[in-house]
């Protein structure tokens, strides 16, 4: 309908005018200021509904990004004051946010952060900022990395509860906690491996942010934890400032005035709703005529399973999503953003047959968020390219299942069951009883046909043979610094280099302008919040 998307277009640039407008009134004029950027769990892959009155409006991972990219490049910021409120929840996010913070400093730009107090992942973080403060009665937690894990098999079995697990692949360790007591050889060791890799990323992060030797990190994190003081002194951050002492220190740390900005240095800060609304979210004046080229960012976030449904990962409405972008021509490419432990075995290989299709028509890249495990890597397998972070929990590629019976419970508490039954197997599913050698023979074939199908998905998504994905397979999780060294993925990175490999192998110009929407489609307040541009159609 080209009256209604010339009308369209109309409106984008009317809404355009405006927001340029409250910009040269609300952002400082004739000379540079700060972007503050606070960062505090969980930071979520989609940006939350705003409230009516909020005082701060909600940013996405995704959106931190883009404003620090946007600032990097950005004449009339100074710099990014950093408020660490408490890390993201998960590695992935960190690392991703820590190379944002990394490209603000290439640029030329100060960072500083400022926190209470910090935790490994929170150090890990700051660390890549120009200077790191705390107030003189914060503290860094800074005490290594814990992977504790729960086993309730015992706890089941006061109850007269039992599990009922079948299991392919040594290392899906997923139904440990109810039939064992402890961990097995198999799940110990891919514990130790992934703690070592994380725990390889916080020592190397905090000695080249901090400019320590890695042994001398080591050193101070079994000495840990620390006091802010204690910290300062052990080179672990800069100083001990109260927040009324950032003014005056942001002032010695920006760099002097260029000759277009003359007159006296004052620190003005911005925050980073507003500042991403205005700049970093800006998709720019549309043309009336034709329109700009579109890449979809579609978040594909929890549990997996048939249906559709507001939470986790629903088979038909994220087909039906990615039918629709397929068949959208305006779409030029798709970047998925997965974040899931895995969960249905049937959605999972229907979604995989939908990423298939789509990348028919156009490119499909898989940027992996903190895990990307059995069903969720199934998924990913099928993109065209799969970006993870070194941190992201990768693979597990192996099928586990059963069921709890509580046939002793019932008989303590005096309940009595009695069953009709039509087929041998009529009782396969009944939570009074457990398997039958019959029956867990073939909950065991029906799942090992399922183990078949994901090695071979694997095996054609990832252009491998099938003897070499089965080596990597078994239900192992690795971390995606080794999952890359094993070609389960093919590079290391985050939402935005995932958008720049979508953009290359759309034929898209680096300078080439692009509109980037965001999936699924979140309701959003009107008025101010739409006049200012926090929807989730923009620029990139």
């Amino acid at each position: 309908m080209p009256v209604v998307d010339f009308a369209r277009r109309l409106g984008h640039n009317a809404l355009r005018a405006a927001r340029q407008t409250a910009g040269r009134l609300a952002l400082p004029r004739g000379a540079g200021f700060w972007v503050r950027v606070r960062l505090a769990p969980p930071l979520d892959e989609q940006r939350p509904p705003a409230m009516p009155f909020q005082r701060e409006a909600p940013l996405s991972l995704l959106d931190v990004l883009e404003i620090l990219e946007a600032a990097a490049q950005d004449p009339q910021v100074d710099g990014v004051l950093l408020r660490l409120d408490g890390a993201p929840h998960g590695w992935a996010k960190v690392l991703s946010l820590r190379r944002a913070v990394e490209r603000v400093r290439e640029a030329g730009k100060p960072v500083a952060a400022w926190g209470e107090r910090l935790g490994a992942e929170d150090l890990l973080l700051g660390s890549a900022a120009t200077r790191l403060w705390l107030p003189p009665s914060g503290s860094v937690a800074l005490v290594g990395l814990r992977a504790e894990s729960v086993f309730v098999r015992g706890l089941l079995a006061r109850l007269g509860v039992e599990a009922d697990v079948v299991r392919v692949g040594g290392y899906k360790a997923a139904g440990e906690m109810l039939v064992r007591d402890s961990l097995s050889p198999e799940a110990r060791e891919q514990t130790e491996a992934l703690l070592d890799d994380l725990y390889g990323e916080l020592v190397d992060g905090i000695a080249r942010g901090r400019g320590l030797d890695p042994q001398a990190v080591r050193e101070r994190i079994d000495a840990g934890p620390y006091t802010a003081p204690a910290a300062a002194e052990a080179g672990l951050i800069d100083g001990c400032l109260y927040p009324d002492e950032l003014e005056e220190a942001l002032e010695r740390l920006a760099s002097p005035p260029p000759e277009d900005r003359p007159g006296p240095r004052r620190v003005r800060v911005v925050d980073a709703p507003f500042y991403g609304a205005l700049r970093a979210r800006d998709a720019g004046w549309r043309p009336l005529v034709g329109d700009l080229p579109k890449v979809a960012y579609v978040v594909a976030t929890g549990a997996i399973h048939r249906g559709r449904g507001f939470s986790g990962i629903g088979s038909d409405g994220l087909r039906g999503l990615l039918e629709k972008l397929a068949r959208d021509p305006a779409v030029r490419g798709v970047v998925l953003r997965i974040t899931s432990p895995g969960g249905d075995g049937l959605a999972s290989d229907l979604l995989w047959r939908a990423v298939r299709v789509a990348r028919r028509d156009k490119p499909v890249v898989v940027s992996m968020g903190d895990v990307a495990a059995s069903g969720g890597y199934y998924v990913a397998a099928a993109a065209d390219a799969v970006l993870a972070e070194a941190g992201t929990l990768t693979g597990s590629i192996g099928v586990v299942g059963g069921k709890l019976h509580a046939e002793e419970l019932l008989e303590r508490i005096g309940v009595t069951t009695e069953a009709v039954e039509r087929g041998s197997r009529a009782g396969l599913l009944a939570a009074t009883r457990g398997f039958t050698p019959d029956e867990r023979a073939l909950v065991r074939r029906e799942m090992e046909a399922l183990y078949t199908t994901f090695l071979d998905r694997v095996a054609e998504g990832r252009a491998m043979s099938r003897r070499s994905v089965e080596k990597l397979a078994g239900g192992r999780v690795w971390s995606g610094l080794r999952a890359r060294e094993l070609g389960l993925i093919d590079a290391l990175g985050g939402p935005l280099e995932a958008l720049a490999e979508t953009r290359r192998r759309a034929g898209i110009g680096e300078d080439e302008r692009v509109l980037l929407e965001i999936h699924p489609r979140r309701p959003r307040f009107g008025g101010l919040r739409w006049l200012l541009g926090l929807g989730s159609e923009r620029a990139g």
